[in-house]
């Protein structure tokens, strides 16, 4: 049978389709009308009408390790491809370091560095599931004094941080093959051992993800009332006399202020799923039955409060160090590989660092490679650099203690 034929388009038509009622995009030079399927997109809507007019092919191959899935969701939405004239990308993207790029990536899936390392996973799993053993151990054997309340505390806080970085990378799809299996292993993680919103977390850090410092597209940098971060920011707010706190002082209640914000978000009604609900009410049943007995119904609830309180600023300082300090920006439509590298910077590579960040110290190629699993981020960092001096984009490259003081400064 011959080839159904395509229409065909220029940039200037695709890049008139980038309202919320009418979103087209492009990948892999064929063009896509995703207005109909914004809603239902696993990732939320925002995602698809942050890239509507553009081309997606880079984003789209990150977020996305089962491609012949996809397909099956891409195929009735394809309405032409890119005129023979026409370049791959738009005309102001750099295309030598798009092909590069994609060029780096097919060799990275030749080197098999997409492939997780399952007993690397079972470990950490292990490792959180101890500890809180551990806790309730103290508290069976020795009671609950002060001391040792103090110090189950501490064992529980470290439980608590490293299963927030355990549920990034199910989030992220990087444990298992298959895409279901991972949002499964997701949802245990961050309702029943995070008492967190699955859909709520979806819905924000796949935004940060695909727009990276982009004022109004990256929920982690529209940070007002509380805050005003980057340059165009501050100026923008002062122009119009707005106002809300003295900004002079944010960086004295940032780690209060970072806190709020979260838990506001947090409860925010749209994010809001009956699902998330049963699942996160098995947290608390899981710590009355665990510690109700030591504690009682208010003294559990003290401590759940007391853990969390512990845990948000390690979880604040290490998920803000590689961003806030870094390149805030309008919508400037660059390729996706200087997007993400202007807007992260790593954080040096030692054991501790890797564990106490569960390697998002390792932010550039976490955000260049949101699927690939973080135990092979080390490896791929040398030819990542070696792209970027070739581009000359600067790999930025930090100290744990100064990339948290930048955080303040």
């Amino acid at each position: 049978m011959p080839r159904k034929m395509l229409n065909t388009y220029s940039w200037q038509e695709i890049q008139s389709h980038k309202q919320k009622a009418d979103q087209w995009l492009v990948i892999n030079r064929k063009v896509y009308d995703v207005t109909g399927w914004a809603n239902r997109h696993p990732g939320g809507s925002r995602i698809l009408n942050h890239y509507a007019g553009e081309d997606a092919t880079d984003v789209f191959r990150a977020m996305h390790p089962q491609l012949d899935v996809v397909q099956l969701y891409l195929k009735p939405l394809i309405i032409g491809e890119l005129a023979p004239g026409e370049p791959s990308q738009e005309r102001n993207k750099n295309s030598q370091l798009v092909e590069d790029f994609q060029e780096l990536r097919r060799k990275l899936e030749d080197m098999n560095m997409f492939n997780a390392n399952l007993g690397f996973f079972f470990l950490h799993l292990a490792q959180i599931l101890i500890l809180e053993a551990l806790a309730w151990l103290m508290l069976w054997h020795f009671g609950n004094g002060w001391c040792i309340t103090i110090f189950a505390s501490f064992l529980l806080t470290i439980s608590q941080a490293q299963s927030g970085f355990l549920q990034h990378d199910a989030g992220h799809l990087s444990i298992f093959k298959k895409s279901n299996w991972n949002r499964l292993m997701h949802k245990f993680l961050i309702c029943h051992l995070k008492a967190m919103s699955r859909n709520w977390w979806n819905s924000g850090h796949w935004q940060h993800h695909v727009k990276t410092n982009i004022y109004h597209k990256d929920p982690d940098v529209n940070l007002l009332p509380l805050f005003l971060v980057g340059d165009l920011q501050p100026v923008e707010c002062g122009k119009k006399k707005i106002k809300y706190i003295n900004y002079e002082k944010q960086h004295l209640y940032f780690y209060m202020g970072e806190e709020l914000k979260l838990c506001s978000e947090h409860l925010t009604f749209e994010h809001f799923f009956l699902q998330d609900v049963a699942w996160i009410s098995t947290f608390y049943i899981r710590f009355f039955i665990t510690f109700g007995p030591f504690y009682g119904i208010f003294g559990t609830l003290c401590l759940i409060y007391l853990v969390k309180s512990l845990e948000s600023p390690w979880i604040i300082y290490v998920t803000q160090m590689s961003h806030l300090s870094m390149q805030m920006s309008r919508e400037e439509n660059r390729d996706w590989v200087s997007t993400q590298v202007l807007a992260s910077c790593n954080v040096e590579q030692s054991f501790f660092n890797d564990w106490f960040t569960g390697h998002l110290n390792f932010q550039i190629e976490h955000h260049l490679f949101p699927t690939m699993p973080r135990h092979n981020y080390h490896k791929v960092a040398p030819l990542v650099r070696s792209l970027c001096a070739k581009h000359g984009l600067q790999y930025v490259n930090k100290p744990l203690l100064k990339a948290f003081g930048d955080i303040v400064r």
